[in-house]
Order: structure tokens, then sequence, then C-alpha cells
């Protein structure tokens, strides 16, 4: 019996996806439930299982874009498993009949004549002007002459790349990355996209991880990280502002009672943003427990569409990768984005006085159709005071009990 493989519906609204690896040959034996492709949709790359054993054969090419149901290869179920081989691999090469050796020809010398390596008077003359010995200049002419062309290509002109490598690639964008791509463009055209600045002092932050990290680490098996205090600065703020915590619907805008966090994921096909739901609901170790999660299954190509589905913000983190200072764009359909940044030591007065600090550089990005500029800095203090006032503002005055040691 030949099982039709389709293509199945990685989630709703994708029509077509597109054949990224194939993981197996034509003709292998596949196990039932064996990973033989990994697939691109514009939100995600999935794996693709066989849904019997037997022999298959390929009907897509890696490259395509293959239709939601479409056929991408038959199983044959009725052929027999190899014994420790694949098909291809039983199959066994007839050794090569040797052939008898040709004697190489011989090659008559050739005869040198007046023109044999010599400049023309015209070359001469420009290499005998730019001092280059005729030998340095392989020539062109008949019987190797020089001609006038050889001595200006081998003058070095200021400009003129001479030597080194120069070559270039051409490789296919991914359906993933062509999206990304569309929707940053479409992101920077289709909003009224503004970004404002704040700088935020760690101190206090810093402390407290040193204090508790080791604590939290070996009850929870998670680490107290940057990440938490910012999904819990940010929920605070999104509460106080809830303009921020919108979006546009044609004529109407969507304000949220919850606080779905997209978190920006550098993963293997690019930049992928899974969210957690209902945040406002987590505590520290719930927050930094799903950032876990969420960021192994990306980086590991396991991420779902319905995992990155959603979202009311985002939170991204440039710092990780050295980064001062930027202006994330806006992932729509939402309306304001968090960019986090290196932390750096740097003079700051504090109390009147001239003192070092850790101190981060924060931006909010933010669609101005629908968030005003006060709103906006609001929003962005209200996250400063809170990263600068933990204990107060994020965790009630009792560490232990927020950390829950």
């Amino acid at each position: 019996m030949v099982l039709e493989m389709k293509v199945p519906s990685p989630g709703e609204s994708i029509t077509e996806v597109e054949i990224a690896e194939w993981l197996v040959a034509d003709g292998d034996y596949v196990e039932k439930d064996q990973a033989i492709a990994e697939v691109d949709s514009d939100k995600a790359t999935l794996e693709l299982p066989a849904e019997e054993s037997g022999i298959i054969t390929l009907k897509a090419e890696v490259g395509d874009a293959v239709a939601v149901g479409e056929v991408v290869c038959l199983i044959d179920t009725s052929a027999p498993r190899p014994d420790g081989a694949t098909p291809q691999a039983e199959k066994k090469e007839e050794p090569k009949k040797e052939e008898p050796k040709a004697e190489p020809k011989k090659e008559e010398p050739k005869k040198e004549t007046y023109a044999s390596g010599a400049p023309s008077p015209a070359a001469k003359k420009i290499l005998d002007e730019k001092g280059i010995a005729p030998s340095s200049v392989a020539g062109t002419g008949r019987d190797g002459r020089i001609t006038k062309e050889d001595a200006v290509q081998a003058v070095p002109s200021m400009g003129t790349p001479t030597g080194g490598n120069r070559g270039e690639t051409r490789s296919k964008l991914s359906m993933l990355r062509r999206k990304v791509a569309e929707r940053l463009v479409a992101a920077k055209n289709e909003t009224a996209m503004l970004t404002t600045f704040n700088e935020v002092d760690m101190t206090a932050i810093f402390d407290l991880r040193n204090q508790y990290k080791d604590e939290f680490k070996d009850k929870h098996n998670v680490g107290l990280g940057f990440m938490s205090f910012f999904t819990k600065a940010v929920i605070r703020a999104l509460q106080m502002y809830p303009a921020v915590n919108s979006m546009i619907d044609g004529k109407e805008m969507i304000s949220y009672d919850f606080c779905d966090i997209s978190i920006a994921v550098s993963g293997p096909k690019g930049l992928m943003v899974p969210v957690i739901r209902n945040a406002e609901n987590l505590t520290f170790r719930g927050i930094e427990a799903e950032i876990k999660r969420l960021a192994i299954r990306a980086r590991e190509g396991e991420i779902t569409v319905d995992e990155m589905t959603g979202g009311t913000f985002t939170i991204t983190n440039g710092g990780v990768f050295g980064s001062m200072l930027s202006t994330p764009i806006i992932n729509p359909p939402q309306s304001g984005i968090l960019g986090m940044h290196n932390i750096v030591e740097r003079p700051i007065v504090r109390d009147g006085a001239i003192a070092i600090a850790p101190i981060m550089y924060v931006a909010l990005s933010y669609d101005h159709r629908i968030i005003d500029g006060k709103e906006s800095v609001g929003f962005l203090v209200a996250v400063k005071e809170a990263l600068e006032s933990p204990e107060e503002l994020l965790m009630d005055g009792n560490v232990k009990r927020a950390l829950e040691l």
C-alpha cells in the first residue's frame, strides 16, 4: 500500500509552507513518527513526522512552496524493513574495471621567438614608466607577448581592487525570514512609530540578585535573571497606563485587562517571539521558568505557532549581544515594545555626589496613533521607578516571600 503524505495545517490562517530541509533521502526506509523534513511557515519552523513506516519517495524539492493539504511524499508501507541498512546502502557498486593507462604524449618544446614573453613597444614604455619588471607580468598576446592592455592592467590603481577574495554567495530567504521582513516594513510604514528613552540604575537589582540568586536557583532549579524584574516592571506600568496595552483594529481601539508578554528570542531560523500568557498572575519563579521553557523550545526549533501568537506587549533584549542603544520596531498589531540594552558602569549623581553605578539605557517604541507622549513617557518612567526600587514596588516589601524562599 502506498500512503500519500500531505502537508498538515500548522495553524490558523497559514495556507502554505516551504520545504526547508529533507531529513531523509529518496528511497530511504523511514519509521513511523520519524522526522522526515523541516518546513517553514511564515511564523515558525516545524518538523514533519512520517505517518507510517516504509520506503519514502520525495515529491517536493528543498525550497519549494507547498500548499497545505498537498502531497509532499509517498510511503510504501508494504516494503520490507531492511536488516540494519537502508535500501540505498544495500546497493553495492560493482568494482570498476581498470582501463589500461594510455602513455602520455610527449610534448615538443615550444620554439622561442623574438616575441616570447617580451613586451610590445607600447607595453614596454608603460612598464618602464611605472618601474615594473616585464618578468612579473603574464603576457596574453601571441607566444606570451606582453600587450599594452597587459601592461595597463598590471599597473596598480587607487580604487581598483587588485588581488584578494571578491566572491559572493546567494541564498534564498526562508519563508519565516521573508515574513519577518514584511512585518517589520509594515510596522514602519503603517504605524506612527516613535521612540522615547531613559536610563535605569541597576544597583538595587544587582544587590538583590547577588544576595538571593544561589538560594533561588537551589530551590527552584532556575536562575534569577533580569527578565523577571523587567517583566514585572512592565506589567505594573501596563496596568498604570492601559493605552500601552492596547492595539488598533480598523476604527476601534482594543484594550486588554490581561498582560500577555512577548519575549523576543534569537532562534536558529531567526528572531522568534514566544508569549508568556497572563504574566500578571505569575511569580518571579513562574516568569523565569516560563522564559526558560519557551527559549529552549525556540532555540531547538520546537516552538509552535500557538506559542508565538497573540501577545499584548513585547520585551526585547539587545544587551545580550552588546547593544548600547537602539530603537526597537513595534511587533504588530501591538502598540508598544520595550528595548533592553547592555549594562555599563557609568558616573551618575546620587545624593548630590558623583558615584559609579551599573546603568542600562532603555527604549520604548510606541504607536503614536493611540499612545500620547504623556502616556509613553509616564510608562517608561514607571518601569524605571520599579526597577530602581524593586523591593518596594515589585515585591511588596518582602523579598523572600516574593521569591518564594
